[in-house]
């Protein structure tokens, strides 16, 4: 009997030791090569190393704005499994509007230093190492920092600006609602049921990242962020629903908040090419330090787009007024 007993627990505690090193596993993102460089596109970026969280180092790639010596700066964030060399095609239209540009490879990403797995509270940690740093450049003016993020990266760039008061403004390219609702299509897409071993994943990816879903979910930082928030979202995202940037703009603080709805899928290269009047004209209006602009509702593409999703409905408790910039 008491030999029994001992067999089954040890049984269990190996399947939940084989359960916690898959879990780890599917935390860490595929580590993906730059697939360009700034030089190949006629830039000219200085990479640094940033001193990052628990003694890792961040790789970044840092473009100034030449003969400006204390410029506004945007720190840019790829997101999951990606790197800065995706997140190359902002840097000329930034840098062209005035700012200087830090393009950082988060943790386990790109040249960046690995870790045993990473999540999107690291990714927020990586983007407040990224600030930190670029508040110590003489060619930065550290009262008017920005962060445009991706994905996974702009679910952090909402959480960084739950926390910190030097970020003027967020730009979040196809933000999920909720890690719990990706979870559970993660899970349903690998034929995982949820009552039973889905529940228990949900359960210890939650232990081991150290927070719960509900508190780093940017539903919840949209109604804490201590700055204007821009969402901007493919009207055929087909990795996350359009709908969550119109829960994402129900949720925000009135007056903080606007959405851009355009054309393409969860990739973010066609925001990054066609939308940058409207990008730069938000941005500006929330670095400028002599005029800060409130607004909050959708704006419609500057160019293409559909009229299916430039209406918003009416949330609760505030007014989302249509708006068009640039």
């Amino acid at each position: 009997m008491l030999l029994t007993l001992v067999l089954g627990l040890a049984g269990l505690w190996l399947l939940r030791a084989a359960a916690h090193a898959l879990i780890l596993r599917g935390l860490r993102a595929p580590r993906v090569a730059a697939q360009t460089t700034p030089d190949l596109l006629g830039l000219v970026a200085t990479p640094v190393h940033v001193p990052g969280p628990n003694g890792k180092t961040l790789f970044a790639w840092f473009v100034p704005v030449p003969g400006v010596p204390c410029a506004p700066a945007v720190l840019v964030m790829h997101g999951w499994g990606a790197n800065a060399s995706m997140m190359l095609p902002s840097v000329a239209p930034l840098q062209g509007g005035g700012f200087a540009v830090l393009l950082l490879d988060a943790r386990c990403h790109g040249a960046s230093d690995d870790e045993p797995f990473t999540s999107l509270p690291r990714f927020a940690q990586d983007i407040e190492a990224g600030l930190d740093w670029l508040a110590q450049q003489p060619q930065v003016d550290a009262h008017r920092m920005a962060v445009l993020g991706h994905s996974v990266g702009a679910g952090a760039a909402l959480l960084s600006a739950t926390r910190r008061s030097d970020i003027r403004a967020v730009v979040s390219i196809s933000a999920f609602a909720h890690p719990y609702e990706v979870m559970r299509r993660f899970l349903a897409s690998h034929h995982i049921p949820y009552f039973g071993a889905g529940w228990y994943v949900l359960r210890h990816v939650q232990r081991v990242i150290g927070a719960r879903f509900d508190d780093i979910a940017p539903m919840r930082s949209m109604t804490r962020v201590r700055c204007p928030v821009l969402l901007v979202h493919g009207e055929d995202d087909d990795i996350v629903p359009f709908d969550d940037a119109r829960r994402l703009l129900a949720a925000g603080q009135a007056g903080r908040v606007q959405l851009l709805t355009v054309s393409g899928r969860h990739d973010p290269s066609e925001a990054l090419h066609t939308e940058w009047s409207p990008l730069l004209t938000f941005l500006k209006s929330q670095t400028d330090p002599s005029s800060r602009t409130e607004s909050s509702g959708q704006i419609k593409p500057s160019s293409g787009g559909h009229d299916s999703h430039r209406q918003v409905e009416k949330a609760p408790a505030q007014k989302l007024i249509a708006k068009r910039l640039g």
